[in-house]
Order: C-alpha cells, then sequence, then structure tokens
C-alpha cells in the first residue's frame, strides 16, 4: 500500500540517511481523527498466533509493544503447540472469529497501524486481507517467521496467499534473509552470490510492498547486517554481532517494536534503527526457560542495574506461596 497516513496521527516517511535526501512526506495533515485518544499510547492492532511458551507470536507482541510505549489490541489467529525448543503443531482459529475479533476493534478504536505475524491459513490471510483493505489508509507491518516446520503443501498454500493478498496491503515487510529468500527468490542462483538486501525489497515490491527490513545477513568474523532497504536504495545499515545463544521470538519482538515505534510518529529510518539496537540489548538480556532456545527480555530495562551486592546475600523467597489456612481464611491469629 501507499504510504499515506491514515485518519491518526501517524505519518511513515523514509526520514534522512548520510547519502539519501529526505524522502517527501506524504500527505501531512496533523488532524487527529475523531473522538479522544492518546498519541502517547497509539493502538496497534495484532495478527499473531497464541504461542503457550511464551517466546513468540502474541506473547511477544505484548510485551515488547507496551515496552515501547503502544497499546496493543491483540487478534489471535491460531494457537500454536509448541515448547522452548520446537513447534510441533498449530490450529487455526474459523476466518469468521478472526474478523469479528478484529472489527470489534477497528469499529471502536482509531488504530494507528496494522502488524501481521502469522495467520495460520490461507483462509484467515484472505480475511485480514480485507480488513486491510477497507482500512486502506493505515499502514501494515508484516513479519514473516520462520515456518519451516509447517506441512509442506500447507505451507505453500499459507505463503501463496500471503504473498497474492498480504503483501499488495504491506508497507513495511520484516524477515529474515534467508527466510525471505527462501520464500521471495526461489529461483535465485547462488552460485555466484546470495541475494542482497535490495534484490530481496525489488521482489517485495513487485507484490506491492514499499519497503523492506532484511535481518541476519551474514558478514565475516561473525557478525550480521540488518538492511532497510527499498527497490531504488538502501535506507539503513545496523552491523551487530552474534550472539553464542539461539533465540525463539527475535524477529517478532524486533517487528513489534518497530509496529509501536511507527505507530507513535517515528519516521522509518529512526524506527527502525532503534528497534533494532532495542532487540540487541533484549537478547543481550535473554534468558532461559526450557531446555529449548532462550527468550528474548523485552522488559531489559526494567532491570535495577544499580543494586548493590548485598541484595544478593539476602535471603531467598520460598519456593511457593503461602495459602491461608483453610479455617482462618483472614490470617488472623487464633
Amino acid at each position: 500500500m501507499p504510504l499515506q497516513p491514515p485518519v491518526s496521527p501517524i505519518r511513515i516517511t523514509a526520514g534522512p540517511t548520510e547519502d539519501e535526501p529526505k524522502s517527501p512526506d506524504a500527505d501531512s495533515s496533523d488532524d487527529p481523527a475523531d473522538g479522544e485518544h492518546s498519541p502517547d499510547n497509539p493502538c496497534v492492532l495484532v495478527f499473531n498466533a497464541s504461542d503457550p511458551s511464551g517466546a513468540s507470536g502474541l506473547s511477544a507482541d505484548l510485551l515488547a509493544m507496551s515496552s515501547a510505549g503502544a497499546h496493543v489490541c491483540p487478534v489471535v489467529t491460531t494457537a500454536l503447540a509448541r515448547d522452548s525448543a520446537e513447534t510441533f503443531d498449530h490450529f487455526p482459529l474459523d476466518d469468521d472469529a478472526v474478523d469479528a475479533q478484529a472489527r470489534a476493534v477497528l469499529e471502536d478504536m482509531p488504530v494507528q497501524l496494522i502488524k501481521i505475524g502469522f495467520l495460520g491459513s490461507a483462509a484467515n490471510a484472505a480475511i485480514v486481507a480485507a480488513l486491510c483493505d477497507d482500512y486502506e489508509e493505515t499502514p501494515v507491518v508484516a513479519y514473516m517467521p520462520n515456518l519451516s516446520w509447517c506441512d509442506d503443501e500447507a505451507l505453500d498454500d499459507y505463503l501463496d496467499a500471503f504473498r497474492e493478498l498480504i503483501l499488495p496491503q504491506t508497507t513495511i515487510l520484516v524477515g529474515h534473509h534467508s527466510t525471505l529468500w527462501r520464500w521471495l527468490l526461489p529461483d535465485w542462483d547462488s552460485a555466484q552470490r546470495s541475494p542482497s538486501a535490495r534484490d530481496i525489497a525489488r521482489a517485495a515490491n513487485e507484490a506491492g510492498v514499499a519497503y523492506t527490513l532484511v535481518t541476519g545477513m551474514p558478514l565475516p568474523e561473525q557478525f550480521v547486517d540488518n538492511v532497510l532497504a527499498s527497490p531504488e536504495s538502501v535506507l539503513l545499515h545496523e552491523k551487530f554481532e552474534l550472539f553464542d545463544a539461539q533465540f525463539h521470538g527475535a524477529g517478532d519482538t524486533l517487528s513489534a517494536v518497530l509496529s509501536a515505534l511507527l505507530a507513535s510518529g517515528q519516521d522509518l529510518v529512526s524506527a527502525t534503527r532503534e528497534s533494532l539496537h532495542f532487540l540487541d540489548r533484549a537478547l543481550d538480556a535473554g534468558y532461559r526457560t526450557g531446555m529449548g532456545r532462550m527468550v528474548p527480555d523485552r522488559l531489559f530495562w526494567a532491570q535495577d542495574e544499580d543494586s548493590d551486592d548485598a541484595d544478593s546475600d539476602a535471603a531467598a523467597p520460598s519456593s511457593g506461596f503461602d495459602f491461608p489456612d483453610p479455617g482462618n481464611p483472614s490470617g488472623t491469629p487464633h
């Protein structure tokens, strides 16, 4: 979809770069939407999966967007069966259920931006595309996760539907280099070189995407590059050192923070830069919940970095809760 501002205060512009002039703004009307709402807590409508491990999907969206100051309106599209190591299956909701959840919000709240994650089925992709079309002035951030765990036939149907129905509605596409490469450039001959971010952005643009954020592009000496690109130019490079650990939920976290910052009115380049640095710090503070991959700490900023060492010597809390005596529920002495 074109970069047109919705009825809310958000304006997505590319922003200035070192070697690019500032992109001209679209219609820059600053009139707020009818009805009162807080610009400090922009509403973001999110379509994503329910992940019982708490690592990805709506769990990541809720924590990351809330950390970045957005009000999250979560729409469940499918229920995952997964643990901290792998995804075993998923159970898509009926497309009517997805439609009813979203329209209840859209008809009540001034949604600043729509964020799309895993939709679960081709039928759900069709419903979400129709909703985006009905609200065509609202920018869309779409994230494509690694879905290699899916059944091959179902995955092909889903990816075809996403490309044909969702990408024409998408303002910014986010995904890992290898995932976007396999999906958008399946016939690419890698004998000479792997596709660049602009190659992937061009392929995405053929389906209607204005900007593409390609993550995890391999660099020498255990570094990776993250590139924001359009078909015409590269708008941003951000290089980071690889972590030794493997994480689940990193892409959801990145795309969620990017969505929240864009919904709050930041330009695309600065929002992308800030969201990448947010993810780097969340990964650095990551933690393990089970025997599988680590989880980014989306609340890293809430940790007390100045606590005294003496605090660590305090008595450890008990392993369980203290329940009141059933015969004396108030806990008052007998």
